[in-house]
């Protein structure tokens, strides 16, 4: 059987994409925006996909001569916002900030409480990048296929720290163990800061997070980084393995910003927010922040990434059902 993992490098990168497919024939919705347009996002102020949110935010609000707001709307790792946006009118004015645990928590868990796939419009990818996996300093590792051998000899004996059941930093050791065919212990937190911190101190033995996040702790020694998550290296962690030279060549997970609005939104609307999204991947400041954070600009037609989320959901409900998971709360 072949375990997959979401076919992000087959994302076609096209900047530019939405304003392409506006000079061939669509058109600009002439009423829009008529408001004030509300970007969601489903977790806590200060968090990474906050961040993101506020960046495109600004950003549109520039291009569309229009404010556009972030309204945090925490819980359920991340589904009550997702349900709300799918609730909310068609017209443009409510988006979503879909990150990874868009896909993830309802290929996992039957109570999200909504379809990524059916409840939405796609507008655009923003950007992706890859985690990181981190041991603690005394694991005696240094590299992925060195832990899985150590899992190997000592079935459950590792225990891996994430930052909730459904989340990426869950499917992702899943995945390793459907690949690998260990037995590696998950321990979920309330979120991946206290993960972090138990990982540091030993009480769990390995973990995956943002290179941002761990960046400080593996430069510091306090982290051992084993590999990313990506096939090739991050030029963020340019000494630390791809997945490609720990032996797994097409293990690829990466953890994405999207935007999406509620399903029937008219298509011309999504055109202009498509083509507005490509401009702000574009800016040279953007670029340069999305590089610090350690992601890289992705952006494309709506098409592409519909195809996309549809990948990315049944390739993680593959590794749920090969894993017998079976997760029916938050």
């Amino acid at each position: 059987m072949t375990f997959p993992s979401p076919d992000r490098r087959h994302f076609c990168l096209q900047l530019g994409a939405g304003l392409v497919g506006l000079s061939a024939g669509a058109s600009w919705a002439s009423s829009f925006p008529e408001r004030s347009i509300k970007i969601i996002v489903p977790f806590a102020p200060g968090a990474g996909t906050d961040a993101m949110g506020r960046l495109v935010a600004g950003k549109l609000a520039e291009l569309l001569k229009v404010s556009v707001v972030v309204d945090n709307r925490t819980g359920a790792s991340g589904a009550l916002g997702a349900q709300e946006v799918a609730r909310a009118a068609p017209d443009g004015h409510t988006l979503l900030l879909a990150a990874a645990p868009f896909t993830t928590v309802p290929a996992a868990l039957p109570t999200a409480g909504y379809d990524p796939i059916g409840s939405f419009t796609p507008v655009g990818m923003i950007a992706h990048g890859p985690l990181v996996w981190a041991a603690n300093k005394d694991l005696p590792v240094n590299t992925l296929p060195e832990l899985v051998a150590l899992a190997r000899s000592q079935p459950g004996r590792l225990n891996y720290g994430s930052a909730g059941v459904g989340g990426i930093n869950h499917l992702v050791l899943e995945s390793l163990k459907a690949r690998t065919g260990t037995f590696i212990t998950h321990i979920p937190y309330r979120g991946i800061a206290p993960a972090t911190l138990d990982t540091l101190a030993g009480q769990v033995q390995l973990l995956t997070g943002t290179i941002p996040a761990l960046a400080p702790y593996i430069r510091d020694g306090r982290l051992k980084a084993l590999a990313v998550t990506s096939p090739e290296r991050s030029p963020a962690l340019p000494q630390v393995p791809g997945m490609q030279e720990a032996g797994m060549a097409d293990f690829n997970v990466l953890n994405y910003f999207a935007l999406v609005a509620p399903k029937g939104t008219p298509e011309a609307v999504v055109q202009q927010l498509n083509a507005a999204l490509a401009r702000v991947v574009e800016m040279a400041d953007v670029k340069e922040r999305l590089g610090k954070d350690a992601l890289e600009p992705a952006t494309g037609t709506p098409a592409q990434l519909a195809q996309f989320l549809q990948n990315d959901v049944e390739g993680w409900k593959r590794v749920v059902a090969h894993q017998k998971l079976k997760m029916d709360a938050f």
